[in-house]
């Protein structure tokens, strides 16, 4: 039986065992400096301090090799700590192609995830052991954070921007979430649960749960529903550019410039279609502010990226 609190929480991840190792190097060597220094100070006030009759202190000016041993030194191991961090640091940052994504909004004060099938969960995330899970996420408020201890990842969800989180559960269990960003008065209760499950309980909880629509599919609908078919046609002479294949390319702006045709690129035509106009189209869409919330945006998102996508019957880029 466990008793007290743990040193680390569980090692439930890909990225726990790498994140604590460098953690525990930082430590381990923030201590030896520490008394090494220390005992230096100490001793060399003890050894040197003024005695009755001593001659004072002599001053020295310069110690070429001494210099050089305290500035090699540190600069040695800061230069292995920065190589370390940074290769966990990309391990971390870059999810893998294979990745299935899940789209998460942050409101004050819950999580609401939507899974490629469609089930919805609030403050709560099922998924299946040793899969990749690539979470796109986005605040509809304030500045949030996404944080699974026992996963070692944390990430800000922020307002009019996506940012993306991935991780791989090793080890099946319910493990915290947790809102690691002061967001208003009932932060302390934006919790919730990552359940990890064996790949056939993660099926029949599939089965059990209420499936819904995929966000690709409720995408397509609203895209209907708001009428965007009736410009972006792809047929000649159409009042809106067409997105067929367009995910991920370069768009020419009608100023000159270029932007990434992305999820920020989307959203912000949905939001202020007045921001930047496609070269060799006239500004004609409304904005859709206050008629669409962050979930549809992603719904519409996830349809238009699967345009682009010969797996789901879109173009190729």
């Amino acid at each position: 039986m466990q008793t007290g609190i743990p040193l680390f929480p569980e090692n439930a991840s890909t990225f726990a065992t790498p994140v604590d190792t460098l953690y525990v190097a930082l430590v381990l060597v923030s201590i030896v400096f520490m008394v090494l220094i220390a005992g230096l100070v100490i001793g060399f006030a003890i050894r040197y301090r003024t005695r009755p009759g001593s001659e004072g202190a002599k001053q020295i000016h310069g110690a070429t090799s001494l210099e050089l041993l305290w500035t090699a030194v540190p600069l040695g191991i800061v230069m292995v700590i920065f190589v370390w961090g940074t290769k966990v640091w990309f391990q971390i940052s870059r999810p893998p192609a294979q990745a299935e994504q899940y789209y998460v909004t942050g409101k004050q004060w819950m999580w609401k995830i939507q899974h490629p099938t469609g089930q919805r969960e609030i403050n709560m995330l099922h998924v299946p052991i040793n899969q990749p899970i690539q979470l796109r996420m986005i605040s509809e408020d304030v500045i949030h954070s996404f944080y699974i201890p026992a996963f070692r990842v944390k990430r800000d969800v922020l307002p009019g921007r996506y940012s993306t989180m991935w991780f791989e559960a090793t080890k099946a269990g319910t493990y915290h979430l947790f809102c690691a960003e002061y967001c208003g008065t009932k932060h302390s209760q934006m919790i919730g649960s990552v359940i990890v499950m064996e790949p056939a309980d993660y099926e029949r909880w599939l089965s059990g749960a209420v499936a819904g629509e995929s966000p690709r599919d409720q995408g397509e609908k609203l895209f209907a529903a708001l009428r965007c078919d009736t410009c972006h046609t792809g047929l000649q002479g159409a009042r809106g550019p067409d997105f067929k294949g367009l995910w991920g390319q370069k768009v020419q702006l009608s100023d000159g410039s270029s932007v990434t045709f992305d999820e920020d690129y989307v959203r912000e035509s949905i939001l202020i279609p007045t921001a930047k106009t496609v070269v060799g189209f006239q500004q004609l869409m409304p904005t859709y502010a206050g008629q669409v919330g962050e979930d549809q945006i992603l719904s519409l998102i996830a349809y238009l990226k699967s345009l682009s996508d010969p797996a789901q019957g879109g173009a190729k880029p």
